[in-house]
């Protein structure tokens, strides 16, 4: 596909796969939640210089085309360097944290992390990508899609954003 090739490649690479921890995967994500990403993108909703710049001046077809392209790519995931440190993210997606009022991530985005059309799925996603955004969403610097989100990462210590950033990287 000509648009990944001359936009999409060096950052997120031919088939989704992102070889950066810093920009996310988005193998197997699914094509309504990108096409809405990739809309916000270029209509201000979500701030990112580069992404902005990437996305400036295309039309909504070509976002659907890129969408169902990285729908069908095979997601990676890798083995959690710390297992200890995965348990407690396990702990947190499944369980949550009823002392602090955390609830469990399984609940919007499923068992495995594979989300729905509108929520991402989150399943063999970069850690350090989804350290980023759970802090963003704390301090509400993501710009789009943030009332949910601000509700539970604000909450999240910073242990429990690593841990359960590290344990949904390992799922598939």
């Amino acid at each position: 596909m000509e648009i990944v090739d001359s936009r999409c490649v060096l950052c997120h690479g031919r088939e989704g796969e992102s070889a950066s921890a810093i920009y996310p995967r988005l193998a197997a994500q699914h094509p309504d939640y990108l096409l809405k990403q990739l809309k916000d993108f270029r209509d201000g909703r979500r701030k990112s210089d580069t992404m902005s710049d990437m996305v400036k001046g295309m039309k909504d077809e070509e976002f659907r085309g890129l969408a169902a392209w990285f729908s069908t790519r095979k997601p990676g995931f890798r083995q959690p360097a710390d297992a200890d440190l995965a348990g407690v993210g396990k702990y947190i997606f499944t369980k949550g944290n009823s002392f602090s009022g955390v609830p469990a991530c399984v609940s919007c985005h499923g068992t495995n992390g594979h989300g729905t059309q509108q929520l991402p799925r989150l399943a063999g996603q970069h850690p350090a990508y989804l350290e980023g955004q759970l802090k963003e969403f704390g301090d509400r610097e993501r710009t789009n899609d943030n009332a949910v989100m601000h509700s539970v990462a604000s909450k999240l210590t910073a242990l429990e954003i690593r841990s359960v950033s590290v344990y949904i990287g390992s799922l598939q």
